[in-house]
């Protein structure tokens, strides 16, 4: 009888998917030897090789192609099992691991952590501040759960086979001054086209938030911006623009409310929305998992009807 070991099967999907082991190992974190000794001991706990070698690096033999999709299957029917019993048990407690961009975990994923430690004190979450390109490869491992990730008008994200996006919320980008800045005073709203001389803040490159900034720039004003400042810490992106030293293109999330050393304005050609979604393995989730959901929904809807009540996100 064969011993299978999910983790290494984990591995092994992987490999699957990827093609190299070095670039399992960047995905995954871990170098490439690491990689190679899991499924090494993979192999060994099989007793038949899957690895032959091509060229200068190996590939998946017919006996790891057919272990490969048999992975698939029992590493989804080993989390479709631990979540009936959880169920079955009718006590919701375990460890969630949540990740998202920096304004959703304030926002989003804290509240409803609070939430959680009134309604369900035996769940233990963990929560940590990670894009979505860095959090898909534990979303694949499971070694994360839930992950918040942004998409915005123009530059969707791409759907990855065996995940589950659902949308939270939805909010309108705006330009973002110095109150000094000559465009500010007016309170009217500003043509991306009129800030083709400006210095430019955005996330970091490779995120969808830089490719947003530099997608409207070209699309509604013609113009390649001169990005100079990158960070995916909104919080230096607003210091920036308080210290005059760029403009930058946010939502209203990641502002603080009434800063005198913001000018908060409406885009002018167009508008351009985030949407905040939610990213988690498309198996049934556990108790705890959908628990935690449910808290982060309530918290996204009342920020939604705060939105829609008190128009937070007019300009100042």
């Amino acid at each position: 009888m064969v011993d299978l070991d999910l983790r290494r099967l984990r591995f092994l999907r992987e490999f699957q998917e990827r093609g190299t082991l070095a670039a399992v190992a960047v995905a995954l974190g871990y170098s490439p030897s690491t990689v190679s000794q899991q499924l090494a001991l993979l192999e060994k706990d099989v007793g038949v090789p899957l690895l032959e070698k091509a060229g200068r690096g190996v590939r998946l033999n017919d006996a790891g192609r057919l272990l490969a999709q048999h992975a698939h299957l029992l590493l989804s029917a080993a989390e479709a099992a631990g979540a009936d019993l959880a169920a079955l048990s009718g006590d919701i407690r375990g460890t969630v691991r949540a990740g998202g961009l920096q304004s959703a975990a304030r926002r989003l994923l804290v509240p409803a952590l609070a939430r959680m430690r009134t309604d369900h004190p035996a769940v233990r979450l963990e929560i940590f501040e990670l894009e979505l390109e860095q959090a898909l490869p534990g979303l694949r491992l499971g070694t994360v759960d839930l992950v918040i990730g942004d998409e915005y008008d123009g530059h969707p994200r791409p759907r990855p086979a065996g995940m589950r996006l659902t949308s939270l919320l939805e909010e309108p980008l705006k330009v973002i001054l110095s109150p000094a800045h000559p465009l500010a005073g007016s309170g009217e709203p500003v043509a991306i086209s009129r800030l083709r001389s400006e210095i430019w803040a955005s996330s970091a490159e490779g995120t969808g938030h830089h490719a947003m900034v530099v997608g409207t720039c070209r699309a509604l004003g013609g113009y390649e911006p001169d990005l100079r400042h990158r960070s995916s810490d909104a919080d230096v992106q607003l210091e920036l623009v308080r210290a005059g030293a760029a403009v930058a293109l946010l939502p209203p999330l990641t502002l603080p409310p009434g800063d005198p050393g913001l000018a908060v304005r409406d885009l002018a050609e167009a508008t351009l929305r985030r949407r905040l979604v939610t990213v988690t393995r498309d198996t049934p989730p556990a108790p705890a998992l959908t628990a935690f959901l449910t808290a982060v929904q309530a918290q996204a809807r009342g920020i939604v009807h705060g939105m829609q009540s008190t128009q937070s996100w007019r300009p100042s």
